[in-house]
């Protein structure tokens, strides 16, 4: 009830006073979720943000940064750059994913109107701006709200602590779209007299080909991993998932399940006999100070619905005349 309470009164703070509301000079796309820990909405702002890119736009994107140093001053707000061995370690893992993924600038911070702000200004070329996370941070004004779901939905539907969500569930009418992830996602039951966007939106994470932590431009298929000693490592929010990805492939492995956003603080891997390590992306950025040649990184790409791109679109002012700037690759 006290976290509730205190969400309640948050929301009500902003909604409504447009003058603790900022509106940005340009739109504003937010990707975030109800619920505690990964839902996918990271490889989800990498899709949007090529898909945007393809359509004559160019996008910027802003991050709490969450996981990066506790040595970063709170009210710090820095660009996300380089392939310095430090960058996930200030910056967070995912702003450096997404940044290393689109080649998009990032910018990352506690008051994301300030993190915003500094973007634009050092990047007069962005015309749209994709939040990773920030569905309640209510003071930056949105043009377009995503919420997104995996396979665990909305848990037991009660709030902190009492359950996984960050807001009631009645907040997803207010939201312009739900992206279900994963085939087995269904739509959360919603309170009687809640109406909501409908449908929901669908997206599949698809894996890439594996590449080496130490050396990107080496790969190999996923399936010529099958009958060799494996450790599966994923410091994600739900880790299940990417094992379940590896089994459906026909890998068997390991399990190495670490917590969302893991600091790594030296090589966890070192005693495992194993021929090949296989872990995230957002796992691989955190590795750079102990990497092994046994070491891989599995990338994935969200396959996204278009018409959720379309109907973005509709609410940032369309289609811009396609530019010459190919989407981004790893």
């Amino acid at each position: 009830m006290v976290f509730r309470s205190a969400v309640a009164w948050r929301r009500r703070r902003f909604v409504g006073a447009t003058d603790a509301v900022e509106r940005l000079p340009v739109p504003v796309v937010i990707v975030g979720n109800l619920t505690v820990g990964g839902s996918g909405k990271t490889p989800l702002v990498i899709a949007l943000v090529e898909a945007l890119r393809i359509e004559g736009y160019t996008p910027g994107v802003i991050s709490r940064g969450y996981g990066g140093s506790d040595t970063r001053p709170k009210d710090a707000t820095v660009s996300v750059a380089g392939h310095d061995i430090d960058a996930a370690d200030r910056f967070g893992d995912e702003p450096v994913l997404i940044q290393r993924r689109t080649g998009a600038p990032v910018f990352v911070g506690k008051h994301r109107v300030e993190v915003a702000r500094a973007l634009l200004v050092a990047h007069p070329e962005v015309d749209v701006l994709v939040s990773d996370d920030g569905l309640q941070h209510y003071a930056l004004a949105r043009n377009f709200e995503i919420a997104v779901f995996d396979a665990r939905g909305a848990g037991n539907g009660k709030m902190l602590p009492a359950g996984p969500l960050r807001e009631p569930l009645e907040r997803l009418a207010e939201v312009d779209a739900v992206v279900l992830n994963g085939a087995s996602t269904v739509m959360p039951s919603l309170p009687e007299g809640i109406v909501t966007v409908l449908p929901p939106f669908h997206m599949e994470l698809v894996p890439g080909d594996a590449y080496r932590v130490n050396d990107p431009g080496t790969t190999r298929t996923l399936e010529s991993f099958r009958g060799r000693r494996l450790t599966a490592a994923a410091g994600i929010g739900n880790p299940q998932r990417f094992f379940a990805l590896l089994r459906s492939i026909g890998l068997s492995f390991h399990r190495m399940p670490l917590d969302d956003h893991h600091r790594y603080r030296d090589n966890p891997f070192a005693r495992r006999n194993s021929e090949a390590v296989l872990m995230t992306e957002k796992d691989a950025v955190k590795c750079a100070r102990f990497v092994e040649s046994r070491m891989w990184a599995i990338p994935v790409y969200a396959r996204i619905e278009p018409k959720l791109v379309e109907t973005i679109l509709g609410h940032i002012g369309g289609r811009k005349t396609p530019s010459l700037q190919p989407a981004a690759t790893t």
